[in-house]
């Protein structure tokens, strides 16, 4: 899978749903794929308290906001994709 000047260990692992088995992660990263995971999975079981991890790392109201629309738009582009049947170019992989 190509990635873009991120973390290619950790790109594959989210792909395959084993990330929590990526050694070294931040908290930050932490903190942001288990929130991914969850606004993704159980968009309906999310309390103030899955924020707080982003809120105790410094991420305010608005900051918030952009990593739930980020969550959602790949969400979004993802489920547009499978629909059309749609799969990524070799180039990509």
């Amino acid at each position: 899978m190509r990635h873009e000047g991120g973390n290619a260990e950790l790109s594959a692992a989210i792909q395959a749903g084993r990330w929590r088995e990526v050694q070294g992660l931040s908290p930050r990263d932490i903190a942001l794929c288990t929130l991914a995971e969850k606004l993704s999975a159980k968009p309906t079981e999310m309390t103030p308290d899955d924020w707080q991890p982003l809120r105790d790392l410094g991420f305010d109201d608005q900051a918030c906001l952009e990593v739930a629309h980020i969550v959602g738009i790949f969400n979004y582009f993802t489920r547009l994709a499978d629909g059309f049947g749609l799969r990524p170019d070799d180039a990509v992989w």
